[in-house]
């Protein structure tokens, strides 16, 4: 019998590694495949869509907000993987009457490594995790090293519209802008702030807006309408796995970021 504790404090106690696993998080089913648990893997949500092929090969149980907790069932899966931000507590505590449910929390790079390392624990892939946390190391000094020295500038990073919302403190985006050097105006407090296009100005006069690729598919249009009120900003369109998703897809960030970079 072995104990571990996860993200949010909760203990699991577990005779032997678990063996069927489903996966409610887009990243952390990326991550469970590039620790070698693809054959572990019995159910991913539609959002999974890395890598691509788990789609057709795995079973669909929903979405992150919304589940089918028969298909859950019929699975007989050992564990289920969550996430404090992209599950709601409501699923988490339905689907605890199925079997174990592990919960992360994701806010800085540092939970990111504790995660890895936590996934090399409890499914028996330590060296798998600890290679993947030697290469997220050796590339976060690499970028510190990069970034070091470039200009702060202002951001507002868009992740919805109608209504419009942006990044605000505390999430994973404002860490990953943060470690871009890039100085978020809407880190006050708030998480993802509902904002007015009309007073984004007065809230801080960003030097560049970010359109994200996700939750909410900014388009050309989207960009014109946002650009009516921030005058001087440059608008950028970015993909927002590189700032949303962590786990190993992190590693893919770090080079996506340099050629942001050299485009602002």
């Amino acid at each position: 019998m072995k104990t571990y504790i996860d993200q949010l404090g909760f203990s699991h106690t577990f005779e032997t590694s678990p063996k069927r696993i489903i996966s409610l998080v887009p990243s952390q089913t990326e991550l469970l495949y590039d620790l070698g648990l693809e054959e572990n893997l019995v159910g991913i949500t539609k959002f999974c869509v890395h890598p691509y092929h788990l789609k057709s090969t795995k079973k669909i149980v929903g979405g992150t907000k919304k589940v089918n907790y028969d298909k859950i069932r019929d699975l007989n899966p050992d564990i289920i993987i969550c996430n404090k931000e992209e599950n709601t507590l409501e699923i988490v505590e339905e689907l605890r009457k199925i079997c174990p449910v592990w919960i992360t929390n994701i806010i800085t790079i540092e939970d990111n490594f504790q995660m890895i390392s936590d996934f090399g624990q409890l499914f028996n892939c330590r060296t798998e995790s600890q290679k993947i946390n030697d290469k997220l190391d050796f590339a976060l000094t690499e970028f510190k090293k990069f970034v070091k020295g470039k200009p702060a500038q202002k951001v507002t990073y868009f992740i919805w519209k109608n209504p419009y919302m942006v990044a605000g403190s505390a999430n994973f985006i404002n860490e990953l802008l943060k470690l871009n050097n890039f100085e978020n105006i809407y880190d006050k407090g708030e998480r993802y702030p509902e904002i007015e296009l009309k007073k984004i100005r007065l809230d801080g006069d960003p030097d560049l807006v970010f359109l994200s690729s996700e939750p909410f598919p900014f388009k050309e249009e989207d960009a014109f309408e946002i650009g009516r009120f921030t005058h001087h900003a440059k608008t950028v369109f970015v993909d927002g796995e590189m700032f949303s998703w962590y786990g190993s897809r992190l590693l893919k960030a770090f080079e996506y970021f340099k050629i942001l970079h050299s485009k602002i």
